[in-house]
């Protein structure tokens, strides 16, 4: 929950005491797993599975794959 004094900021000054609240404690702040990249064992398997690789379908299943530690 954002503290209620940056809440009542400007837009501007709001965003600056955010990023030097990332900068003083970056463990503080974590990657959402959403955000996380495919590794290559995960495209490779994909490409191998699925006709076209790029595609909502494939990615779905290496990302699912990744989760479960299989690739």
């Amino acid at each position: 929950m954002p503290n209620p004094k940056v809440k009542n900021m400007p837009r501007k000054q709001q965003m600056a005491v955010k990023a030097s609240m990332a900068e003083q404690s970056p463990n503080k702040m974590k990657q959402s797993p959403m955000l996380k990249k495919l590794s290559a064992g995960c495209k490779a398997a994909a490409r191998r599975k699925f006709d076209v690789y790029p595609s909502a379908y494939a990615n779905m299943w290496a990302s699912a794959q990744g989760r479960k530690g299989k690739c």
